[in-house]
């Protein structure tokens, strides 16, 4: 039977995940979850495709959401009273517009020395009202569609796998940023088929596969680019019939709730056709 076997945040969009032991669902997803994002002075979101060290900034959060700190190697961190209620400016996310609440002068420093490049962070109004696709539609914050990223070790120890054979390097769950990580599964990519997992108090519903980019190509823990894995090996046994290399699934919240590590959630399959 299916486990979670980790639980992940991602408060600021491009950033270092925050493992969790426990995660009360929002409509949004993990709490905080992609809640702030960092953007260029045209307010367009900044990426680790085109910003690697991104991956370096370690983010935290207080539970109560009102205060962010911002740590990275080689750079004091700094703590903000996290505005949430100031006035909003229009931002760009892969060409939608949105609106954030800039978080001020302390953080633009700190994301500019980060970056090396004049940058600001903003957070996601109150009255945020995004719309996501998919089988299953729902609402994020200013993750790139769908709330919540699922991911199995069985899918991984498949590419890994793969990858060894042609004489690379095997690569850790991070460089897919999944916010839900399962063990436990019968076969790689089972979650595929997974219409929706279901605890206690909380239910997700499949939304669509993940189709992933050049984030994947990232080093989480160094901040650049290390090469043509993992897309080169997902190309070859992964193409997804929209376009693109799947691995994981989005998922929608559709009942707020409770997920916990050791957690083992019910699985209703999707229909064979869905497959």
């Amino acid at each position: 039977m299916p486990r979670i076997s980790a639980l992940f945040s991602y408060p600021v969009k491009g950033c270092a995940g925050v493992p969790l032991s426990t995660a009360a669902l929002t409509p949004a997803g993990v709490p905080h979850d992609r809640s702030w994002m960092v953007i260029d002075p045209s307010g367009t979101f900044r990426s680790q495709r085109a910003d690697p060290r991104l991956a370096l900034a370690r983010p935290s959060v207080t539970a109560d959401g009102a205060r962010l700190t911002l740590g990275a190697d080689g750079l004091e961190p700094v703590t903000l009273d996290v505005d949430a209620t100031g006035p909003s400016r229009p931002v760009s996310l892969f060409g939608q517009p949105f609106t954030g609440i800039d978080q001020g002068s302390d953080a633009a420093d700190w994301f500019t020395e980060l970056l090396g490049r004049p940058s600001r962070l903003v957070r996601v109004p109150p009255d945020h009202r995004r719309v996501t696709d998919g089988r299953t539609p729902g609402t994020c914050g200013y993750a790139d569609s769908g709330a919540v990223l699922v991911a199995s070790l069985a899918s991984l120890a498949e590419l890994n796998e793969r990858i060894a054979a042609d004489g690379g390097r095997p690569l850790p769950m991070d460089r897919f940023r999944p916010n839900v990580v399962l063990d436990g599964l019968d076969r790689p990519h089972d979650e595929d088929g997974y219409g929706a997992l279901e605890t206690e108090t909380a239910r997700l519903e499949f939304a669509k596969p993940a189709i992933r980019c050049a984030v994947t190509l990232v080093d989480q823990r160094a901040g650049v680019r290390a090469g043509p894995e993992p897309l080169r090996t997902l190309a070859h046994y992964r193409r997804a019939p929209e376009g693109g290399v799947a691995f994981g699934v989005k998922f929608s919240v559709t009942r707020c709730g409770t997920l916990a590590v050791g957690d083992r959630p019910r699985i209703t399959a999707l229909d064979a056709a869905e497959v």
